[in-house]
């Protein structure tokens, strides 16, 4: 059973996309239709942006799932096939594009409000995030519930990496205690506390444009970063997305999930490697490759 997988927000780097982008007007239509969801021109976005600006939660989200679509759609047309489809926070909105639960107009539409919501947010409530590894989850957990100052585990990644978002304050309070336990904490270069509860106002914002827009059931097995598992209730995603937004990623049981229903194929498609490198860290006697670029598209043994 091959899964496919999307990038999320951090993967991104200029010039991403460039050159698959270039090698199709079909798949170039998809920044153009990108473009003109957002109001503003993604493929300068994606090409000639600055590290920093194209970091921008508003640039960066949908510039990443404008060119995961382009990625998957480029190995689509040379016979690639996929029996389900999950994405690492942002990534989950190319992941229901292409599972065929929204369009992509749609996926614009949902990101834009998104990003926005969010960047508004980061902006009203100042927040940090950090990854910590070789320490167990469950550690991690227990760590930040005891902390004086906000912080909370919110992407559980892999077995040795878990993402923990909170106030500056309580990120360097329990950053403090992580190194007493001689385990590594990398600061992440992020705009605020997301998939924290310092997020509730952007889900309540975005739930706004979400309870417009058409969702339908997906034509293949489709992966929620909230419940940890596959997803089969679809009745009222608007409220499921809003969650999402406050909710933590739970990537390692989602992944758990894959290789019980029968995963043993991960395509990871968008800029980066990084779902790639978890599937690898979490799953073993299983295949995972990662397409970015017209190099790894080729040599992706992920075609029938």
């Amino acid at each position: 059973m091959t899964i496919s997988l999307f990038s999320g927000q951090g993967s991104q780097y200029p010039g991403m996309g460039r050159d698959i982008a270039e090698s199709s007007p079909e798949l170039m239509s998809i920044l153009e239709t990108g473009s003109s969801v957002i109001g503003r021109d993604l493929k300068s976005i994606c090409f000639d942006s600055a590290p920093e600006e194209l970091a921008r939660t508003i640039n960066a989200q949908p510039a990443i799932m404008a060119i995961s679509l382009m990625c998957f759609n480029a190995a689509v047309n040379r016979g690639y096939k996929t029996d389900g489809a999950a994405g690492h926070s942002l990534g989950e909105y190319a992941a229901m594009a292409v599972s065929g639960m929204i369009s992509t107009e749609d996926a614009f539409r949902l990101i834009k409000a998104r990003s926005e919501a969010m960047d508004e947010a980061a902006r009203e409530n100042k927040g940090a995030m950090a990854a910590v590894m070789k320490i167990d989850p469950s550690v991690v957990e227990e760590v930040c519930n005891n902390a004086k100052d906000y912080a909370a585990a919110v992407n559980f990644n892999s077995p040795q990496q878990t993402v923990i978002a909170g106030t500056p304050e309580g990120i360097a309070e329990v950053s403090a205690v992580f190194a007493n336990m001689k385990a590594k904490v990398i600061p992440l270069n992020v705009a605020g506390a997301f998939h924290s509860k310092l997020m509730q106002s952007a889900a309540d914002k975005f739930y706004e444009t979400a309870k417009n827009i058409e969702f339908h059931t997906p034509q293949i097995k489709y992966y929620s970063n909230v419940t940890g598992g596959e997803l089969t209730d679809f009745s009222d995603m608007p409220s499921l997305l809003a969650k999402h937004i406050v909710s933590p990623v739970r990537f390692t049981s989602e992944l758990e999930a894959m290789k019980a229903a029968g995963a043993d194929r991960f395509a990871e498609f968008g800029p980066g490697r990084t779902l790639t490198s978890l599937v690898k860290r979490t799953l073993k006697d299983v295949s995972a490759f990662s397409i970015e670029n017209l190099e790894t598209l080729e040599g992706a043994d992920i075609y029938e």
